[in-house]
């Protein structure tokens, strides 16, 4: 049940997925503590190409003034093992 209503919200017409991506990633980082969950939507934003290398750093800068420094540096040093990670 859960998944198919994740799936329902994912597949709407009135964003894009890349929208609703940036959405996750500002929650996560606002919330902060979601570090696991952030994980895995930056590695999704990069893997399916929503967001490129470039796109990712600048969420991360943008982010990081709105959210604070320490939950910035955290979702930095994720996109920057992600990125050496896949891209390598």
């Amino acid at each position: 049940m859960t998944e198919m209503t994740f799936a329902d919200l994912w597949s709407r017409d009135a964003l894009s997925v890349r929208d609703r991506r940036l959405l996750l990633l500002g929650l996560f980082v606002g919330q902060g503590g979601l570090d696991e969950e952030l994980f895995i939507q930056v590695d999704a934003a990069l893997r399916t190409k929503e967001l490129t290398v470039e796109e990712m750093r600048e969420v991360v800068a943008f982010l990081t003034h709105y959210a604070g420094w320490s939950r910035g540096a955290r979702l930095n040093d994720q996109v920057e093992e992600l990125v050496e990670r896949i891209f390598g």
